[in-house]
């Protein structure tokens, strides 16, 4: 006879997709595990102020919204445990999830751990986060109307991000290490079309520097070696972004850049095994998104659980 799990759903990673599922789980009368290895909320923890939220009319700083999710959670009665999971076992009825620092078990297994920009790793990134230095022009491109900000990297993301920018900011200067850009042709076109755009090519981001918030970079030619500082207001940096996946490789179906394969409903390719927020394919990386995915992941393990 097959061992009974000790929790109905466990969910990997307390960010808004895992938060907004453990709140719809326990609801539904499961009894739901959050197992989060850092800090509740994610990248919201990130984000100077959330404003594009429905519901909140005024601006919310992202750890204070963070920290709503949360109670609310507790209230309902999720449980949270801080662990770094490391390897899933999911043949058969009873998942089994290996921590560092214990094993868990449940029926149903909701994954979101998740995903982490690259970062430039140059002094004054983590200092200046959320105070000037930004991974998401449409969570953060508002507070910087009409002031000049650069923006770093050369592909698709870069060059949405940046013309998005452009609505908003005086100017936007992208610096790029090569001589030439990796996105797309008509991305290319629309960026090098717009007069606001302009391009730094061939050089690093060695330094962010600022007093409070972000007042200059200090760029390297890569061709020359010549050290320059230059102005700007904002930082956004978009040298890609990476999921969270190192425990569930070979446990369920990954694409070809490392997220979750699943289907509209989050099913993975393991049954009783779903996915949401940043870490599934074709995230949008929005809190919205993130939430809905979460609570759709839950609707469908509810649905695994009950009919299975």
């Amino acid at each position: 006879m097959a061992e009974e799990p000790t929790y109905d759903v466990i969910i990997i990673g307390g960010g808004a997709a895992g938060l907004a599922a453990s709140i719809y789980s326990v609801r539904a009368m499961l009894k739901t595990l959050v197992i989060e290895r850092q800090a509740i909320g994610g990248q919201i923890l990130y984000t100077g102020e959330v404003e594009n939220y429905p519901g909140f009319p005024e601006p919310i700083a992202g750890p204070d919204l963070a920290m709503l999710y949360e109670k609310q959670a507790t209230r309902f009665g999720v449980e949270f445990v801080y662990d770094t999971i490391t390897r899933l076992e999911l043949d058969g009825p009873v998942k089994k999830l290996i921590g560092e620092e214990g094993e868990y078990t449940a029926k149903a297994v909701i994954i979101t751990s998740g995903g982490e920009h690259n970062k430039l790793e140059v002094p004054g990134e983590d200092e200046f986060a959320g105070r000037g230095v930004s991974y998401c022009a449409t969570c953060d491109g508002n507070f910087f109307r009409d002031q000049d900000v650069t923006v770093v990297g050369g592909g698709d993301a870069a060059m949405d991000e940046g013309l998005y920018l452009t609505r908003m900011a005086s100017s936007v200067t992208v610096v790029h290490r090569r001589e030439e850009l990796r996105a797309s042709k008509i991305l290319q076109q629309r960026a090098f079309d717009n007069p606001k755009m302009s391009f730094v090519w061939n050089s690093a981001i060695k330094e962010i520097k600022g007093d409070g918030d972000v007042k200059s970079i200090v760029l390297e030619n890569l061709k020359t070696g010549e050290i320059s500082e230059q102005d700007t207001n904002g930082v956004f940096v978009y040298i890609g972004f990476h999921p969270i996946n190192e425990f569930m490789i070979g446990a369920v179906n990954l694409d070809a850049a490392g997220h979750v394969v699943t289907d509209i409903q989050m099913n993975t390719s393991v049954p009783g095994v779903f996915a949401a927020g940043d870490v599934r394919t074709f995230s949008e990386r929005q809190l919205a998104n993130a939430v809905g995915d979460g609570v759709a992941a839950a609707l469908s393990a509810y649905r695994y659980i009950t009919e299975g």
